[in-house]
């Protein structure tokens, strides 16, 4: 407690930042790469994923200007929230969530990208009131999560294409939730350009009912050329800067 962030100069002889901030840079610079060659003027958002990575890894990101960080599990999130209150970031949750945790990411959550269903967003449309009458939150950034398994499986999680509409109209009538867009992974062992091509025409058909819900966030380290090449709005990269997952123990 107590303990300053890191900062960009005090960090310079901080091995791990080093790491960091060559590891960041190579992947901006793949981004700035890849909107070139899509004829894009303007870059996506990066979210680094910092899943399984520690509070002070954060802060040396937050450091280095990241921005934006992306959580998949409420505990480890809302830990991490706590443990860096007042660092200048905005906290992404992008993991499949149980109803039943809705009230804890209301409290750090600047978006949730992984709506899937009707009773999720009734949750966190409840919990986030609440923290507006509490601490007068802004609205929660809300990106439908759409399956693209050619099988329908669901092990990627995310809603049929076939339910967006109905879903989006849940969230967009609901006090407290911003209908922010549209949110997939590609699915395992396929090139991801076609999966992407589909988001795009999904998000397409979206904002000809909601024209604010603009947002595609997709792609993350192994396949970020093809989601930028596909108009993804957000990134979310996660082994490319901050390495392979820590050992416990």
């Amino acid at each position: 407690m107590g303990e300053a962030f890191p900062t960009a100069e005090s960090g310079t002889d901080d091995s791990r930042t080093a790491e960091l901030r060559e590891r960041l840079a190579a992947v901006r610079q793949r981004i700035s790469a890849a909107t070139a060659a899509a004829g894009r003027s303007e870059e996506p958002q990066l979210i680094v994923v910092s899943k399984f990575h520690p509070a002070a890894d954060v802060a040396r990101l937050a450091a280095l200007g990241v921005t934006d960080v992306g959580e998949n599990r409420d505990q480890e999130a809302s830990a991490k929230f706590t443990e860096l209150a007042g660092l200048p970031v905005r906290w992404h949750f992008i993991g499949q969530l149980q109803s039943n945790k809705a009230k804890s990411v209301a409290k750090y959550a600047f978006s949730v990208q992984s709506i899937d269903r009707p009773q999720l967003a009734d949750a966190l449309a409840k919990a986030v009131a609440r923290q507006q009458s509490e601490t007068g939150r802004p609205d929660l950034d809300c990106y439908i999560q759409v399956n693209l398994e050619h099988d329908g499986g669901a092990h990627r999680g995310g809603a049929a294409p076939s339910d967006v509409e109905r879903l989006a109209g849940s969230i967009a009538t609901a006090s407290g939730l911003r209908l922010a867009g549209v949110m997939a992974v590609a699915p395992l062992g396929a090139p991801p350009e076609a999966a992407f091509e589909k988001l795009a025409a999904i998000s397409m058909d979206l904002r000809k009912l909601h024209p604010d819900a603009a947002g595609i966030s997709a792609g993350m380290s192994q396949d970020l050329e093809a989601a930028v090449q596909f108009g993804a709005t957000h990134l979310r990269i996660g082994s490319d800067i901050l390495g392979s997952r820590p050992r416990v123990g």
